[in-house]
Protein backbone atom coordinates (compact mmCIF):
# COMPACT_ATOMS: atom_id res chain seq x y z
CA UNK A 1 0.00 0.00 0.00
CA UNK A 2 1.28 3.50 -0.55
CA UNK A 3 2.32 5.64 2.46
CA UNK A 4 0.23 8.81 1.39
CA UNK A 5 0.45 10.20 4.55
CA UNK A 6 4.39 10.36 3.92
CA UNK A 7 3.61 11.71 0.41
CA UNK A 8 1.43 14.64 0.98
CA UNK A 9 1.56 15.48 4.60
CA UNK A 10 -1.76 14.96 5.43
CA UNK A 11 -2.81 12.58 7.90
CA UNK A 12 -4.41 9.13 6.50
CA UNK A 13 -7.92 9.91 6.16
CA UNK A 14 -9.28 6.21 7.44
CA UNK A 15 -7.08 6.50 10.43
CA UNK A 16 -8.61 9.48 11.25
CA UNK A 17 -11.79 8.43 10.66
CA UNK A 18 -11.40 5.65 12.51
CA UNK A 19 -9.58 7.25 15.98
CA UNK A 20 -12.65 10.04 15.52
CA UNK A 21 -15.40 8.80 14.97
CA UNK A 22 -18.45 9.17 17.18
CA UNK A 23 -21.10 6.78 17.58
CA UNK A 24 -23.26 9.09 15.43
CA UNK A 25 -20.94 8.74 12.57
CA UNK A 26 -21.00 4.36 12.83
CA UNK A 27 -21.21 3.70 9.40
CA UNK A 28 -23.41 0.05 10.30
CA UNK A 29 -26.06 3.79 11.45
CA UNK A 30 -25.06 6.08 8.52
CA UNK A 31 -23.67 4.10 5.31
CA UNK A 32 -25.86 4.87 2.29
CA UNK A 33 -28.32 7.54 4.42
CA UNK A 34 -30.00 9.95 2.82
CA UNK A 35 -27.93 12.36 5.82
CA UNK A 36 -24.94 10.88 4.36
CA UNK A 37 -25.37 12.19 0.88
CA UNK A 38 -26.60 15.68 2.45
CA UNK A 39 -23.79 15.88 4.62
CA UNK A 40 -21.03 15.24 1.99
CA UNK A 41 -22.27 17.66 -0.40
CA UNK A 42 -22.82 20.61 2.20
CA UNK A 43 -19.33 20.15 3.21
CA UNK A 44 -17.78 20.06 -0.41
CA UNK A 45 -20.16 22.82 -1.11
CA UNK A 46 -19.45 25.04 1.76
CA UNK A 47 -22.64 25.68 2.49
CA UNK A 48 -23.01 28.70 4.16
CA UNK A 49 -26.41 29.69 6.28
CA UNK A 50 -28.56 32.37 4.70
CA UNK A 51 -28.31 34.09 8.05
CA UNK A 52 -24.17 33.34 9.23
CA UNK A 53 -23.58 34.87 5.63
CA UNK A 54 -24.94 38.71 7.36
CA UNK A 55 -21.98 37.93 10.55
CA UNK A 56 -21.05 41.15 12.20
CA UNK A 57 -19.19 41.39 15.36
CA UNK A 58 -20.21 39.62 18.31
CA UNK A 59 -21.84 41.68 20.97
CA UNK A 60 -20.51 42.49 24.14
CA UNK A 61 -21.53 40.60 27.29
CA UNK A 62 -22.85 40.58 30.32
CA UNK A 63 -21.59 43.45 33.24
CA UNK A 64 -19.52 41.69 35.77
CA UNK A 65 -18.07 38.78 33.52
CA UNK A 66 -15.69 39.56 30.84
CA UNK A 67 -16.43 39.02 27.66
CA UNK A 68 -15.30 35.87 25.65
CA UNK A 69 -14.08 35.64 22.01
CA UNK A 70 -11.57 38.26 22.16
CA UNK A 71 -11.05 38.00 18.10
CA UNK A 72 -13.49 40.75 17.15
CA UNK A 73 -13.50 43.29 14.23
CA UNK A 74 -13.33 46.07 17.51
CA UNK A 75 -11.79 44.86 20.57
CA UNK A 76 -10.68 46.99 23.74
CA UNK A 77 -7.68 46.30 24.98
CA UNK A 78 -6.96 49.12 27.37
CA UNK A 79 -9.06 51.98 29.02
CA UNK A 80 -9.20 54.39 25.83
CA UNK A 81 -7.65 52.25 23.19
CA UNK A 82 -9.88 50.51 20.77
CA UNK A 83 -7.97 48.37 18.30
CA UNK A 84 -7.95 45.87 15.19
CA UNK A 85 -4.70 43.81 14.44
CA UNK A 86 -1.98 42.41 11.86
CA UNK A 87 0.85 40.82 11.32
CA UNK A 88 4.44 41.02 9.25
CA UNK A 89 5.82 37.65 7.39
CA UNK A 90 5.15 36.14 3.78
CA UNK A 91 2.24 35.17 4.43
CA UNK A 92 0.10 37.90 6.41
CA UNK A 93 -2.78 36.33 7.23
CA UNK A 94 -1.10 33.49 9.13
CA UNK A 95 -2.44 30.93 8.12
CA UNK A 96 -0.89 28.23 5.44
CA UNK A 97 -3.50 26.30 3.74
CA UNK A 98 -2.37 22.90 2.58
CA UNK A 99 -4.39 22.78 -0.43
CA UNK A 100 -7.41 25.05 -2.15
CA UNK A 101 -10.62 24.17 -1.43
CA UNK A 102 -12.65 22.94 -4.19
CA UNK A 103 -15.76 24.18 -5.30
CA UNK A 104 -19.00 22.07 -5.86
CA UNK A 105 -18.17 21.40 -9.10
CA UNK A 106 -15.15 19.40 -7.88
CA UNK A 107 -17.65 17.01 -6.12
CA UNK A 108 -17.32 14.23 -8.83
CA UNK A 109 -13.69 13.75 -8.50
CA UNK A 110 -13.00 13.89 -4.52
CA UNK A 111 -13.03 10.11 -4.30
CA UNK A 112 -10.28 9.46 -6.54
CA UNK A 113 -8.38 12.96 -5.37
CA UNK A 114 -8.38 11.24 -2.00
CA UNK A 115 -7.12 7.88 -3.25
CA UNK A 116 -4.01 10.21 -4.29
CA UNK A 117 -3.75 11.57 -0.93
CA UNK A 118 -5.16 14.99 -2.36
CA UNK A 119 -9.05 14.92 -0.25
CA UNK A 120 -10.48 17.80 -0.52
CA UNK A 121 -9.30 20.33 2.67
CA UNK A 122 -12.94 20.98 3.91
CA UNK A 123 -13.43 17.18 3.80
CA UNK A 124 -9.96 16.77 5.68
CA UNK A 125 -10.90 19.72 8.34
CA UNK A 126 -13.64 18.23 9.57
CA UNK A 127 -12.24 15.32 10.33
CA UNK A 128 -9.05 16.64 11.91
CA UNK A 129 -11.74 18.95 13.93
CA UNK A 130 -13.31 15.18 15.07
CA UNK A 131 -10.04 14.03 15.87
CA UNK A 132 -9.26 16.98 17.79
CA UNK A 133 -12.47 16.19 19.71
CA UNK A 134 -11.18 12.51 20.65
CA UNK A 135 -7.82 14.25 21.80
CA UNK A 136 -9.85 16.69 23.92
CA UNK A 137 -11.80 14.03 26.03
CA UNK A 138 -8.43 13.30 27.90
CA UNK A 139 -9.83 13.39 31.25
CA UNK A 140 -8.09 15.96 33.47
CA UNK A 141 -8.04 17.03 37.26
CA UNK A 142 -9.74 19.81 38.22
CA UNK A 143 -8.22 22.66 40.46
CA UNK A 144 -9.01 25.77 42.38
CA UNK A 145 -8.64 27.75 39.34
CA UNK A 146 -8.54 27.50 35.44
CA UNK A 147 -6.08 29.96 34.37
CA UNK A 148 -4.87 31.11 30.62
CA UNK A 149 -2.48 33.25 29.51
CA UNK A 150 -2.42 35.03 26.26
CA UNK A 151 -0.49 36.67 23.60
CA UNK A 152 -2.32 39.63 20.97
CA UNK A 153 -1.35 41.74 18.31
CA UNK A 154 -3.86 44.26 17.19
CA UNK A 155 -3.22 47.36 14.21
CA UNK A 156 -5.51 50.29 13.23
CA UNK A 157 -5.32 52.99 10.54
CA UNK A 158 -4.33 56.37 12.48
CA UNK A 159 -4.13 59.65 10.62
CA UNK A 160 -2.42 62.48 11.89
CA UNK A 161 -1.63 66.10 10.01
CA UNK A 162 -2.35 64.38 6.51
CA UNK A 163 -0.48 61.44 6.95
CA UNK A 164 -1.93 58.20 7.54
CA UNK A 165 0.03 55.40 8.54
CA UNK A 166 -1.08 51.71 10.44
CA UNK A 167 -0.22 51.14 14.21
CA UNK A 168 0.35 47.90 15.82
CA UNK A 169 -0.21 47.17 19.62
CA UNK A 170 0.78 43.72 21.86
CA UNK A 171 -0.19 42.96 24.62
CA UNK A 172 -0.08 39.72 27.14
CA UNK A 173 -2.82 39.38 28.85
CA UNK A 174 -3.77 36.80 32.28
CA UNK A 175 -7.12 35.06 33.49
CA UNK A 176 -7.40 33.40 36.51
CA UNK A 177 -10.86 31.87 37.17
CA UNK A 178 -11.63 31.16 40.73
CA UNK A 179 -14.00 28.16 40.37
CA UNK A 180 -14.22 27.11 44.39
CA UNK A 181 -16.40 28.87 46.99
CA UNK A 182 -14.62 32.03 48.52
CA UNK A 183 -12.56 32.37 45.18
CA UNK A 184 -12.17 35.20 43.01
CA UNK A 185 -11.46 35.81 39.08
CA UNK A 186 -9.05 38.41 38.15
CA UNK A 187 -7.68 39.19 34.70
CA UNK A 188 -5.16 41.40 34.08
CA UNK A 189 -4.45 42.47 30.41
CA UNK A 190 -2.04 44.44 28.92
CA UNK A 191 1.17 43.05 30.17
CA UNK A 192 4.07 43.90 27.64
CA UNK A 193 1.70 47.02 25.91
CA UNK A 194 3.37 48.41 23.31
CA UNK A 195 2.36 50.75 21.01
CA UNK A 196 4.25 51.48 17.71
CA UNK A 197 3.90 51.85 13.90
CA UNK A 198 2.97 48.70 12.49
CA UNK A 199 6.35 48.76 9.50
CA UNK A 200 9.27 51.34 8.90
CA UNK A 201 7.33 52.49 6.13
CA UNK A 202 4.82 53.32 8.93
CA UNK A 203 7.40 55.16 11.11
CA UNK A 204 8.60 57.57 8.50
CA UNK A 205 5.05 58.83 8.11
CA UNK A 206 4.48 58.73 11.44
CA UNK A 207 7.87 61.01 11.85
CA UNK A 208 6.68 63.09 9.12
CA UNK A 209 3.54 63.91 11.00
CA UNK A 210 6.06 65.10 14.12
CA UNK A 211 5.87 62.17 15.96
CA UNK A 212 2.86 62.65 17.82
CA UNK A 213 2.22 61.02 20.88
CA UNK A 214 -1.67 60.65 20.35
CA UNK A 215 -2.95 59.75 16.84
CA UNK A 216 -6.73 59.01 16.11
CA UNK A 217 -8.65 56.20 14.42
CA UNK A 218 -12.19 55.55 12.91
CA UNK A 219 -14.20 53.67 14.62
CA UNK A 220 -18.18 52.19 14.62
CA UNK A 221 -20.54 52.50 17.19
CA UNK A 222 -23.75 51.60 18.26
CA UNK A 223 -24.18 55.82 18.07
CA UNK A 224 -22.53 55.55 14.48
CA UNK A 225 -19.06 56.69 13.62
CA UNK A 226 -16.44 57.74 16.01
CA UNK A 227 -12.70 58.46 16.50
CA UNK A 228 -10.63 56.22 18.91
CA UNK A 229 -7.33 57.63 20.82
CA UNK A 230 -4.26 55.59 21.18
CA UNK A 231 -1.11 56.64 22.76
CA UNK A 232 2.10 55.45 21.48
CA UNK A 233 4.74 53.74 23.57
CA UNK A 234 4.21 51.53 26.31
CA UNK A 235 0.98 51.07 28.68
CA UNK A 236 0.55 49.95 32.14
CA UNK A 237 -1.64 46.97 32.67
CA UNK A 238 -5.32 47.18 34.10
CA UNK A 239 -6.92 44.48 36.74
CA UNK A 240 -10.68 43.99 36.53
CA UNK A 241 -12.52 41.61 38.70
CA UNK A 242 -14.68 39.37 36.78
CA UNK A 243 -16.80 37.44 39.02
CA UNK A 244 -20.07 38.26 40.00
CA UNK A 245 -21.30 36.03 43.27
CA UNK A 246 -21.14 32.43 41.43
CA UNK A 247 -21.23 33.57 38.27
CA UNK A 248 -17.81 32.89 36.22
CA UNK A 249 -18.65 33.17 32.90
CA UNK A 250 -20.97 34.14 30.01
CA UNK A 251 -22.66 31.60 27.50
CA UNK A 252 -25.06 33.42 25.62
CA UNK A 253 -27.31 36.06 27.54
CA UNK A 254 -26.62 34.06 30.79
CA UNK A 255 -24.26 34.76 33.76
CA UNK A 256 -23.34 31.39 34.47
CA UNK A 257 -21.52 29.30 37.57
CA UNK A 258 -18.78 26.84 37.35
CA UNK A 259 -21.67 23.70 38.41
CA UNK A 260 -23.73 25.43 35.32
CA UNK A 261 -20.59 24.52 33.16
CA UNK A 262 -20.23 21.03 34.83
CA UNK A 263 -23.66 20.40 33.86
CA UNK A 264 -23.58 21.31 30.09
CA UNK A 265 -24.16 18.22 27.88
CA UNK A 266 -20.97 16.02 26.62
CA UNK A 267 -23.79 14.74 23.31
CA UNK A 268 -23.36 17.30 20.34
CA UNK A 269 -26.47 16.91 19.62
CA UNK A 270 -28.05 18.20 22.81
CA UNK A 271 -25.46 20.71 23.38
CA UNK A 272 -25.82 21.93 19.66
CA UNK A 273 -29.91 22.31 20.29
CA UNK A 274 -29.31 23.88 23.97
CA UNK A 275 -26.89 26.23 22.04
CA UNK A 276 -29.14 27.05 19.92
CA UNK A 277 -31.69 28.03 22.84
CA UNK A 278 -29.99 30.64 23.92
CA UNK A 279 -29.92 32.06 20.50
CA UNK A 280 -33.40 32.24 20.51
CA UNK A 281 -33.49 33.76 24.37
CA UNK A 282 -30.73 36.48 23.06
CA UNK A 283 -32.19 39.48 21.42
CA UNK A 284 -28.74 41.10 21.61
CA UNK A 285 -27.35 37.74 19.45
CA UNK A 286 -30.31 38.42 16.93
CA UNK A 287 -29.35 42.22 16.24
CA UNK A 288 -26.45 41.42 15.48
CA UNK A 289 -27.88 39.62 11.86
CA UNK A 290 -25.14 36.89 12.67
CA UNK A 291 -27.87 33.75 12.49
CA UNK A 292 -27.99 31.17 14.25
CA UNK A 293 -25.00 28.85 13.16
CA UNK A 294 -22.49 32.12 13.50
CA UNK A 295 -23.99 32.27 17.36
CA UNK A 296 -23.99 28.20 18.07
CA UNK A 297 -19.97 28.34 16.30
CA UNK A 298 -19.27 31.94 18.15
CA UNK A 299 -20.79 29.78 22.22
CA UNK A 300 -19.40 26.49 20.97
CA UNK A 301 -16.35 28.01 20.43
CA UNK A 302 -16.14 29.85 23.89
CA UNK A 303 -16.87 26.43 25.61
CA UNK A 304 -14.02 25.48 24.49
CA UNK A 305 -11.64 28.02 26.05
CA UNK A 306 -13.62 27.44 29.64
CA UNK A 307 -13.02 24.82 32.22
CA UNK A 308 -16.01 22.54 30.62
CA UNK A 309 -15.45 18.55 30.86
CA UNK A 310 -13.19 17.30 28.60
CA UNK A 311 -16.11 15.51 27.14
CA UNK A 312 -17.91 18.68 26.93
CA UNK A 313 -15.11 20.32 25.09
CA UNK A 314 -15.06 17.43 22.76
CA UNK A 315 -18.74 17.96 22.02
CA UNK A 316 -18.04 21.39 21.16
CA UNK A 317 -15.88 20.17 18.40
CA UNK A 318 -18.16 18.27 16.81
CA UNK A 319 -20.76 20.89 16.94
CA UNK A 320 -18.40 23.32 14.77
CA UNK A 321 -17.47 20.60 12.54
CA UNK A 322 -20.98 19.85 12.10
CA UNK A 323 -21.96 23.38 10.99
CA UNK A 324 -23.27 24.41 7.80
CA UNK A 325 -20.91 27.29 6.55
CA UNK A 326 -17.87 25.93 8.80
CA UNK A 327 -14.99 26.02 6.45
CA UNK A 328 -12.01 23.43 7.25
CA UNK A 329 -8.71 25.32 6.57
CA UNK A 330 -6.64 21.93 6.78
CA UNK A 331 -3.25 22.37 8.33
CA UNK A 332 -1.87 26.24 8.82
CA UNK A 333 0.63 27.65 11.67
CA UNK A 334 -0.80 30.57 14.03
CA UNK A 335 0.98 33.76 14.30
CA UNK A 336 3.13 32.19 16.55
CA UNK A 337 4.31 29.71 14.30
CA UNK A 338 2.81 27.07 16.22
CA UNK A 339 0.82 23.98 13.76
CA UNK A 340 -2.61 23.49 13.75
CA UNK A 341 -5.75 22.93 12.56
CA UNK A 342 -7.59 25.82 10.60
CA UNK A 343 -11.32 26.60 10.61
CA UNK A 344 -13.02 29.59 9.03
CA UNK A 345 -16.31 30.94 10.50
CA UNK A 346 -19.39 31.37 7.77
CA UNK A 347 -19.74 34.94 6.69
CA UNK A 348 -18.05 38.08 6.95
CA UNK A 349 -17.86 41.36 9.90
CA UNK A 350 -17.86 44.59 8.30
CA UNK A 351 -15.26 46.71 9.93
CA UNK A 352 -14.00 50.26 9.97
CA UNK A 353 -10.79 48.33 7.59
CA UNK A 354 -13.12 46.43 5.88
CA UNK A 355 -14.74 43.08 5.79
CA UNK A 356 -13.18 40.34 7.50
CA UNK A 357 -13.33 36.63 8.83
CA UNK A 358 -13.12 34.48 12.01
CA UNK A 359 -10.73 32.11 12.27
CA UNK A 360 -9.96 29.58 14.75
CA UNK A 361 -6.48 27.28 15.18
CA UNK A 362 -6.28 24.40 17.39
CA UNK A 363 -3.80 21.97 18.81
CA UNK A 364 -4.92 18.42 16.89
CA UNK A 365 -2.76 16.80 19.29
CA UNK A 366 -3.92 18.12 22.52
CA UNK A 367 -7.48 19.77 22.05
CA UNK A 368 -6.54 22.96 22.91
CA UNK A 369 -7.00 26.24 21.49
CA UNK A 370 -4.31 27.55 19.70
CA UNK A 371 -5.44 30.86 18.58
CA UNK A 372 -8.26 33.06 17.23
CA UNK A 373 -8.25 35.58 14.47
CA UNK A 374 -9.94 38.07 12.39
CA UNK A 375 -8.32 38.24 8.49
CA UNK A 376 -9.13 40.88 6.19
CA UNK A 377 -11.01 39.91 2.94
CA UNK A 378 -12.26 43.00 1.61
CA UNK A 379 -9.82 46.11 2.49
CA UNK A 380 -11.66 49.83 2.80
CA UNK A 381 -9.46 51.91 1.22
CA UNK A 382 -8.57 53.45 4.04
CA UNK A 383 -6.72 50.67 4.75
CA UNK A 384 -5.22 49.69 1.73
CA UNK A 385 -3.89 53.59 1.74
CA UNK A 386 -1.99 52.30 4.94
CA UNK A 387 -0.50 49.11 3.07
CA UNK A 388 -3.10 46.64 4.78
CA UNK A 389 -4.18 44.28 1.55
CA UNK A 390 -6.13 41.12 1.05
CA UNK A 391 -4.93 38.31 3.95
CA UNK A 392 -3.70 40.33 6.25
CA UNK A 393 -4.46 39.20 10.15
CA UNK A 394 -6.36 42.28 11.65
CA UNK A 395 -6.43 40.55 15.62
CA UNK A 396 -5.15 37.71 16.86
CA UNK A 397 -5.19 36.66 20.56
CA UNK A 398 -3.03 33.14 21.01
CA UNK A 399 -3.21 30.98 23.77
CA UNK A 400 -0.25 29.91 25.05
CA UNK A 401 -1.37 28.20 28.68
CA UNK A 402 -4.96 27.13 29.33
CA UNK A 403 -4.46 24.81 32.19
CA UNK A 404 -5.66 24.45 36.16
CA UNK A 405 -3.55 26.15 38.75
CA UNK A 406 -3.92 25.94 42.95
CA UNK A 407 -2.49 29.76 43.38
CA UNK A 408 -3.99 33.00 42.35
CA UNK A 409 -2.05 34.85 39.61
CA UNK A 410 0.04 37.50 41.03
CA UNK A 411 -1.26 41.50 40.13
CA UNK A 412 1.40 43.36 39.30
CA UNK A 413 2.22 46.66 41.34
CA UNK A 414 1.38 49.64 38.79
CA UNK A 415 -1.82 47.97 37.55
CA UNK A 416 -4.70 50.09 36.81
CA UNK A 417 -7.87 48.77 38.39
Amino acid sequence: MKNTHARSGRPDVLRVLADARPDELDPARLAGSPRQHDDLARILAGATDSRAARSQEPRRLWVGIRPLGTVVAVAAVAASVVVVSTLDGQDPSGVRASAHPQSSAATAGSASAASEGRADVQVDGRLELLSVAKKAETPAAEGTYWQTTTRSEDVNVVGAKGQLFAVRTTATGQWSVGVRPGTQSLMVSGLDDVTAPRTEADKARWQAAGSPVTVQAEASTAAGQGTLGYRIGTGRPMVMRTDAGDKIYALGPRNVSYQDLRELPSNSGELRRQLEKLYGEDSSGAETGGGRTAYVLRQAADLITMPVKPAVRAAAYRVIADLPGVRGLGRVTDPLGREGVGVAFPGTARTPLGSVQQRLVVDPSTGAMLCEQSVLVEPSARAREAGLDAGTTVNYEATTRMSWGERQITVPKNAEH
